[in-house]
């Protein structure tokens, strides 16, 4: 299949699939589909020069994606400017074939590489917060207490543009050698997914709360 120059905007020697590289996309919208359906990603950095790996929630506003943590730390530290490669896997099912060798699963995976920097400017580094509340908990932001400048003096906030990176997405049944589809084997696929339950109250809510509609609208992609 030829690729568009849309197709392969992400696509750099460090991005590009070197194997099962029909699974992977490099166009915007396959990697935001991965990024928007799932918050909790990881971080590959390196801590004097030893590699670590943090994770974390994501959340992405445009073409940037963004994480927070403490002020404090010592991985926020020595991500800031440093190269990075955040990674979101969202397992959709086992794949079950008729080889142990053909074994696999289904799922959506993103990788994303850059540098990231500080967001340093209260104002927006609030703005940006709240961005990541509501766009997990829609709605949660504005019913809560005001955020202290401590807190937000507490919180440091990095940000990525993304500029290199890759989808990967495998789907359907599996897939076996031609003379094996003649065995007597069964195959197929155990689908999975993320599932939200009803909300369970904080025994210390005062007794006049209520559990507010907007739990309603909280939904994992």
């Amino acid at each position: 299949m030829t690729q568009t120059p849309q197709d392969t905007e992400l696509k750099t020697d460090r991005s590009r699939l070197r194997r099962a590289h029909e699974k992977g996309s490099y166009d915007r919208d396959s990697l935001y589909a991965v990024l928007d359906a799932m918050p909790m990603c990881h971080i590959g950095y390196q801590i004097n020069g030893t590699p670590s790996v943090l994770p974390t929630l994501q959340w992405r506003e445009g073409d940037h994606v963004y994480w927070h943590g403490s002020s404090a730390s010592r991985a926020i530290r020595a991500m800031d400017g440093a190269d990075v490669c955040m990674t979101v896997t969202i397992l959709d099912g086992y794949v079950l074939s008729r080889s142990a060798f053909h074994h696999s699963v289904n799922h959506r995976s993103a990788m994303i590489f850059g540098r990231p920097e500080k967001v340093t400017d209260p104002t927006a580094k609030e703005t940006h917060l709240k961005t990541m509340v509501d766009m997990i908990f829609p709605d949660r932001w504005d019913s809560l207490r005001p955020m202290t400048d401590q807190e937000l003096k507490a919180t440091a906030l990095l940000r990525m543009p993304i500029s290199e990176g890759a989808a990967k997405v495998r789907t359907g049944p599996p897939v076996d050698d031609d003379e094996d589809y003649a065995l007597p084997i069964w195959a197929g696929v155990v689908p999975m997914s993320l599932q939200l339950h009803h909300p369970e109250p904080d025994p210390a809510n005062l007794q006049s709360v209520v559990m507010p509609d907007h739990l309603s609208r909280i939904r994992i992609g």
